[in-house]
């Protein structure tokens, strides 16, 4: 992971990129939130209160959401890792708008997700763009 570090510290980055240290604090507080409204989720789904479509970008969000760091960080590949937080951005608002007619407090308690993955998308595209 070291390795991982110092790549990662090597690469140029916007004025505005936020402290490396600031990106745990955040995702703890994510993950939190992700954790009770997608296990919410997954229930209603297995109950059939909800269809499978509503599930479906919940499960698509985790897949590409755990994809991030072993595209960004073990393959060190710049552009996976945009085309990947990109499908985390799309997924995450199709989720939102899914579920929002079943359980509005799970679309809502996504905002906080929402700007933060949309300030990473951009935040990742730039750096893929200024490391080409």
């Amino acid at each position: 992971m070291n390795n991982s570090y110092n790549w990662y510290s090597t690469l140029i980055k916007p004025l505005w990129s936020p402290p490396s240290w600031l990106f745990g604090p955040v995702w703890t507080f994510l993950y939190i939130l992700i954790v009770i409204s997608f296990v919410k989720v997954f229930i209603m789904g297995w109950k059939k209160e909800i269809a499978f479509l509503v599930v479906l970008p919940f499960i698509l969000n985790l897949i590409f959401n755990f994809a991030f760091t072993p595209l960004q960080f073990g393959l060190k590949n710049n552009l996976l890792a945009a085309i990947d937080i990109l499908l985390v951005l799309g997924t995450l608002i199709w989720l939102m708008v899914a579920i929002y007619p079943h359980a509005k407090w799970i679309a809502y308690i996504q905002i906080p997700y929402l700007l933060w993955v949309s300030f990473a998308t951009v935040l990742q595209l730039t750096i893929t763009y200024l490391n080409r």
